[in-house]
């Protein structure tokens, strides 16, 4: 069973099928499918709901993992957090919140708590996460986070190519 992870503002929970609404509202800012690598504009409901329903076997794999971001004060969705791969130990790192609540630290404490429990319950060795070259608030998040660059690489989204910066961190 996923772990529930909280922090000092956040709760880090599974998702329910109930949370697909508000998955689509945030996700569905043509600002989240600018700065992600795997979220289109437009994002449906319906969208949200089958993305929800892939978690429960990402989580039995032991190779991904996603968790809905909330706060302590309020069960609604904020944001996802999770592991997009878990590779020897190595977690790659796929995040988003809902335009509201950049810029308040979130991110880097969700992360934390996030990296925290998989270090101490589940041997995590290693963090990787990636961003777009524009996206300035990843990479701050990213550098809080003590992760060092590593290369700038080209990958395909959407049809496009994007350049994106690779960040990697062993503990």
């Amino acid at each position: 069973m996923q772990a529930i992870i909280n922090t000092e503002r956040l709760v880090l929970r599974p998702f329910k099928q109930s949370d697909a609404k508000r998955v689509a509202q945030l996700a569905g800012d043509k600002r989240i499918s600018e700065m992600t690598k795997n979220i289109p504009y437009p994002y449906s409901e319906d969208m949200a709901i089958e993305w929800i329903a892939t978690h429960p076997a990402q989580f039995a794999s032991g190779h991904s993992v996603v968790y809905a971001i909330t706060t302590i004060e309020c069960d609604d969705v904020i944001g996802t957090l999770g592991f997009v791969d878990i590779n020897e130990g190595v977690g790659t790192l796929g995040y988003w919140l809902g335009v509201d609540f950049w810029g308040q630290g979130f991110a880097p404490e969700a992360v934390k708590g996030l990296v925290h429990y998989y270090q101490n319950e589940k041997g995590l060795k290693g963090l990787e996460a990636t961003h777009f070259v524009e996206n300035s608030r990843s990479r701050a998040v990213i550098e809080k986070l003590g992760l060092q660059y590593v290369e700038d690489t080209q990958i395909e989204v959407r049809g496009e190519q994007r350049t994106i910066s690779v960040h990697r961190v062993r503990f």
